[in-house]
């Protein structure tokens, strides 16, 4: 998937493997026992569905912040689920896996658009409602794009429109910048 807006492209080519006893190492390191799985679709790679199991198995909360394109049905009942619903002006609506949003927990999971536009907003909006994700899932988040929609005219739709809705902005943009890498 690449939306065009997307800000981790250096992911992908290149890096470096690691095996899973390694990444395991790697996180109880942190002494942290909440670890989010992401990075653009991590569920593309067959292996992080077992990075999930063990993780939830050693006691961690786990989010997993998926882009929708894939199916969610394996993932470890245990973690939780931030799907990422694209649309029109990511250039990738086309590719959402529309079943992920049946399997959506009222009491764990979130539903996140990103939106560029009035267009995108109005395309969130009825997905939305057609599938009453404001009651289906455990936030619905709205989140602008970098640099392509005014944060006060999101800021007005959301609370025009009634609904049970979170505004969630690209903190790590702000804080280190737009292009910083692996923040």
């Amino acid at each position: 998937m690449r939306c065009v807006w997307c800000d981790s492209e250096y992911t992908f080519t290149g890096g470096e493997y690691f095996a899973l006893d390694d990444v395991m190492d790697q996180v109880r390191a942190f002494g942290c026992k909440l670890v989010e799985v992401t990075g653009g679709e991590p569920l593309a790679q067959r292996e992080a569905f077992t990075l999930i199991e063990r993780l939830c198995s050693e006691g961690y909360e786990v989010l997993v912040e998926t882009g929708g394109y894939v199916s969610t049905e394996d993932v470890d009942p245990r973690a939780r689920i931030i799907l990422d619903v694209k649309c029109p002006a990511s250039g990738e609506a086309a590719r959402n896996h529309w079943p992920n949003l049946d399997r959506l927990r009222a009491d764990k999971d979130e539903v996140k658009f990103v939106i560029a536009n009035f267009e995108d907003w109005t395309y969130a909006l009825e997905i939305i409602k057609r599938h009453e994700l404001d009651k289906r899932a455990r936030a619905v988040l709205v989140s602008p794009a970098w640099d392509t929609v005014n944060l006060q005219d999101v800021a007005g739709w959301v609370s025009a429109s009634g609904l049970d809705l979170r505004m969630q902005l690209q903190l790590h943009k702000y804080i280190w910048g737009p292009e910083a890498r692996g923040v």
